[in-house]
C-alpha cells in the first residue's frame, strides 16, 4: 500500500538536504503530495492546459521565473491565476531565486505552499527523486527471517516455531550476516527489486525460544548485521510428511509473488538429522550459479539424454551388425 507524505513532512525530513525554506509560511504545509511525481509546469503558463497535471509537486526553474517576470503585469496575473486554478499540492522554485509578489499572493489565497530551494533544478529533481520513490514504493510486512548468505538475500518462511531464527542463527555463527527476525518489512523498488529490512525497535535483536531476545550485533559484532538487503529468494521451511511427494531432482523451478514481483521458492522439508544450514548455503550458491548461467539440474537432465541417446545408438548397431 503506498504512503502519503505531506509538505511539512518534507521539509522536516529533507529540507537540510534540499536545502528548502517555505516562502508563505505554514500555508499549505498540510497539504499531501499524492505522487512521486514532480514537474515543470511547461506549457500551462503559455495558456495550454489541456495536458497539464495539476496533482503533483510543480517546479519553477530559471525558464520558468524568467519568463514570468517577461511578462507585463495584467498578462503576468492571468497566467498566474489558470496555474493556480488547478489543485496544486506545491510549489517549488530553484535556485534560491525571488519568485514575482503575485505568485506567492496567489498561493496564499489559494492554500498553497511555496517553497525555494538554493539548488539548480537538475540537482534538485535527482534528490528528490530517490526520497518521493522510497516514500511511495508498495510495501509490505511478512513474518519470517532475512539474512545475508554469500551476498544473496534469503527470506525464511514458515510456520511459527518451526525453527527460522534458529536456522538464520546457526548461519550468523558461520560468518553470514542477519537483516531482521520475525517481522520483514519489504518494500518494491523499480518492477522488481524487493528489499528487506527489520522493524526499527527490534533491529537485530532474534528471539530464541527457551533463550529470550539476543543481540546479535552485540554478541557477533558489527559484521553480522546489514540494515537491509534485496530478497532474492523465499525458503520455505516445512513440516516433513512421508506421504508428500518432494522435488529431487530442481527441474521445476517454483516460484511465489510478492508485491507483484516472482521470486523462486525452495521448499526445505524438516526431518532429525538434517543439517538446514549446510542446505540454506547450497541454496544460496545454487542461486549464484544459476545467475551465472549455470543450471546443475538442467546441464545434468541434458548429459542424462545424451547418454541415453547414444548409448541407444550403439545397440542399434551392434543388432544390425551381422558380420
Amino acid at each position: 500500500m503506498s504512503r502519503q507524505i505531506k509538505l511539512r513532512d518534507l521539509l522536516a525530513r529533507k529540507g537540510d538536504p534540499l536545502e528548502l525554506e517555505p516562502l508563505t509560511g505554514d500555508v499549505g504545509l498540510d497539504r499531501v503530495i499524492p505522487n512521486p511525481e514532480a514537474s515543470s509546469p511547461g506549457l500551462v503558463l503559455a495558456g495550454y492546459t489541456a495536458r497539464f497535471v495539476g496533482d503533483r509537486l510543480h517546479v519553477l526553474g530559471e525558464t520558468e521565473i524568467s519568463y514570468l517576470n517577461a511578462l507585463d503585469p495584467q498578462r503576468r496575473r492571468e497566467t498566474l491565476e489558470t496555474f493556480f486554478s488547478f489543485d496544486l499540492p506545491g510549489v517549488v522554485v530553484t535556485k534560491g531565486q525571488d519568485p514575482p509578489l503575485e505568485l506567492l499572493a496567489l498561493a496564499r489565497d489559494k492554500g498553497v505552499a511555496v517553497i525555494r530551494t538554493r539548488l539548480k533544478t537538475a540537482e534538485f529533481f535527482r534528490r528528490l527523486r530517490p526520497f518521493l520513490d522510497a516514500v511511495f514504493a508498495p510495501a509490505t510486512t511478512v513474518h519470517g527471517s532475512l539474512a545475508d548468505v554469500f551476498g544473496v538475500g534469503l527470506l525464511f518462511t514458515g510456520r511459527s516455531g518451526i525453527g527460522k531464527s534458529e536456522c538464520v542463527l546457526d548461519l550468523v555463527e558461520r560468518g553470514h550476516r542477519l537483516v531482521a527476525d520475525d517481522v520483514v518489512h519489504i518494500t518494491r523498488h523499480g518492477n522488481d527489486i524487493l528489499i528487506g529490512r527489520g522493524h526499527e525497535l527490534s533491529h537485530h535483536y532474534m528471539e530464541i525460544r527457551g533463550v529470550g531476545l539476543i543481540d546479535i550485533k552485540g554478541l557477533f559484532g558489527i559484521r553480522a548485521v546489514r540494515q537491509q538487503k534485496r530478497i532474492e529468494v523465499v525458503v520455505q521451511l516445512e513440516d516433513w510428511e512421508a506421504s508428500r511427494e518432494y522435488d529431487r531432482t530442481g527441474l521445476d523451478t517454483r516460484e511465489t509473488a510478492l508485491l507483484d514481483v516472482r521470486l523462486p521458492i525452495v521448499m526445505v522439508p524438516l526431518n532429525p538429522g538434517k543439517n538446514l544450514t549446510v542446505i540454506c548455503e547450497v541454496v544460496a550458491m545454487n542461486h549464484l550459479l544459476r545467475y551465472g548461467g549455470v543450471d546443475a539440474a538442467k546441464a545434468f537432465n541434458e548429459r542424462l539424454i545424451r547418454t541415453m541417446r547414444e548409448r541407444s545408438e550403439v545397440e542399434e548397431y551392434l543388432e544390425e551388425d551381422y558380420e
